[in-house]
């Protein structure tokens, strides 16, 4: 009934040989998938962790089926609590406002306390870190040129905590950290394995770049967030729409799922939940910064392609028309109009409060014209949003720190976000050195990571490509969508920390790499002895990479010959 790869070998005669093609393919790797049943196939099960590891640290049975019971969520949680510990350390040092801190942390306050972003002068940093509650927020509009919704996060913060550095972090550090626990559960639903998924975690946890956003009040940060969230709520759909359809299948005599056309092709899926919160996400993505409908456009064809795969497993003859007929209109809706739903309502406060930059512009300067039916709001949000778009095409002033996309994953040119040189026997110098010392944030990744991570893009497209594996092409689509759209904007000032979009893509390929480094299930001890103490170094390796830059990721004070020991590149300073 279908005509997937597996079932063409099921009805091939003993001895029969595969399709020429197949036979060509297999020298650069192509296996054909193995025979596994309908039900599985659908709808996968978690793989079994092996109680061998158990006897060895003499731990009992029946407590070790505890253990195993609680790994599923006891895992994720201790990576994640790790990962807040880490970031949330001294989250208030640097006492300064840094890099970009100087736009967002402002206009966050802003917002809280009036609704749109004001004008704000330029000097007035100085003043909020010395007595914050001496600065008054301007009445009059500021002209920003990103959505809302990262400044809405942040300002949640500093109505917390304050118009302080540590206040205006705390809630991306929130989030950051949040993502951690996020992707250890993502990757266990990718990979079926806790293990696997704890290990994209922990790996996001002691990633540079991850570690320091997470402590810096960027929207870069609460867009990756969003981002990862959209992911794992497709993730959680495809299993749910999967499952639908295996629960709708008949089975034989035996009790065996069988394929069945007019079951695949008819049945209607219906309400969808965690589809429409998908659309949620990417709406606040999007209102947080426009890339975000990069983003909408890959997972929403991502997901309507995993709905061709699900109804030509289930039997479908015509799975494209099937899709086009029963789910593409449903996915449109909850994925792209759910998205601009939730991108409008993110602008509530610029248009309650009718004081906002260009917010009466359709009563003034836009009045009349062929789009009067309207409301004067949506028309003065459409001319800000076209204001916007023209800046930002138009970005091409140089900048120190700017870079091109080719570079961000090899770690070409970071971004430094602050550098003092305290004096000899100043803030933590020693009074020995004869020179300044370095005090820095620098935005660089774990090197060690980020280089693992150009193997394992490589392996991901070789798996998707030779393989099938919609694991690796899932992955794949989540680096391209936030990677590649950067490419068509090469003339544009932009800079390395925008990858941190895509980065959690990066740390589940590493692990999806590490997990073929281990071997599989079948594998001989040997083989997976070997593939243990490999995996085993490359991820040691990483966590101590992370900790010999930690200096540098925090800004402590460093002998100037300790700080140029970690600047291994040239590009780097």
């Amino acid at each position: 009934m279908t005509s997937t790869a597996s079932e063409a070998q099921q009805s091939r005669a003993p001895g029969e040989q595969p399709p020429s093609w197949q036979q060509r393919l297999r020298r650069f790797g192509y296996a054909p998938r193995p025979v596994i049943g309908l039900r599985e196939r659908l709808v996968p099960p978690y793989s079994k962790p092996g109680t061998q590891i158990w006897h060895v640290l003499g731990v009992p049975p029946v407590l070790a089926g505890h253990l195993l019971r609680w790994a599923a969520w006891g895992g994720p949680l201790l990576v994640a609590l790790v990962a807040g510990l880490l970031r949330f350390w001294n989250l208030g040092s640097p006492k300064a406002v840094i890099f970009d801190e100087t736009y967002y942390a402002k206009d966050a306050w802003a917002l809280i306390h009036q609704g749109y972003e004001g004008q704000w002068p330029k000097d007035i940093d100085k003043s909020i870190l010395a007595d914050p509650s001496s600065v008054t927020v301007p009445a009059d509009p500021g002209y920003v040129v990103h959505p809302p919704v990262g400044k809405w996060v942040i300002g949640a913060g500093e109505q917390l905590f304050g118009f302080t550095p540590f206040g205006w972090r705390f809630m991306v550090c929130v989030l950051g950290t949040l993502s951690v626990l996020m992707l250890c559960r993502i990757g266990r639903r990718l990979f079926r394995s806790t293990f696997l998924g704890c290990l994209a975690g922990a790996l996001l946890a002691v990633d540079g770049l991850h570690f320091v956003m997470s402590r810096t009040a960027l929207l870069d940060q609460v867009l990756m967030f969003f981002v990862l969230g959209a992911f794992g709520c497709l993730l959680i759909d495809r299993d749910w729409a999967r499952r639908r359809l295996a629960a709708a299948l008949p089975s034989d005599d035996e009790g065996v799922l069988r394929p069945d056309s007019e079951v695949a092709e008819r049945l209607r899926l219906g309400w969808r939940p965690w589809r429409i919160a998908a659309g949620v996400c990417l709406g606040l993505a999007f209102g947080t910064k426009w890339n975000g409908l990069y983003i909408l456009a890959a997972f929403g064809l991502m997901t309507v392609v995993w709905d061709v795969g699900a109804r030509r497993t289930a039997g479908a003859v015509r799975p494209y028309a099937a899709v086009l007929k029963r789910d593409v209109a449903p996915a449109f809706v909850a994925t792209v109009v759910v998205t601009l739903v939730t991108y409008v309502v993110s602008w509530t406060g610029w248009i309650v409060t009718k004081e906002g930059y260009y917010r009466n512009w359709a009563q003034g300067d836009g009045k009349g014209g062929n789009w009067t039916w309207l409301p004067d709001w949506l028309r003065s949000l459409w001319h800000y949003e076209t204001e916007v778009y023209n800046f930002h095409i138009n970005l091409t002033s140089g900048h120190t720190y700017q870079s091109n996309p080719w570079s961000w994953i090899v770690l070409g040119r970071p971004v430094s976000y602050f550098y003092e040189s305290p004096k000899p026997g100043q803030e933590g110098c020693p009074a020995s050195e004869t020179s300044d010392c370095a005090q820095e944030v620098l935005a660089l990744g774990t090197p060690l990571l980020w280089w693992a991570a150009c193997f394992a893009v490589v392996y991901v497209l070789w798996r998707w490509a030779f393989r099938r594996d919609w694991r690796a092409g899932a992955i794949a689509c989540g680096i391209a969508a936030g990677w590649v759209p950067w490419f068509f904007y090469q003339e544009r000032t932009i800079f390395l920390f925008y990858a941190v979009v895509f980065l959690p893509f990066l740390c589940l390929a590493v692990a999806m790499m590490i997990g073929a480094m281990l071997g599989p299930p079948g594998a001989h001890e040997r083989r997976r002895v070997a593939g243990a103490v490999g995996a085993g170094v490359l991820v040691l390796l990483i966590a101590w990479n992370f900790i010999y830059f930690w200096p540098i990721y925090t800004g402590q004070t460093l002998p100037i010959s300790e700080w140029r020991d970690r600047i291994w590149l040239d590009t780097w300073v």
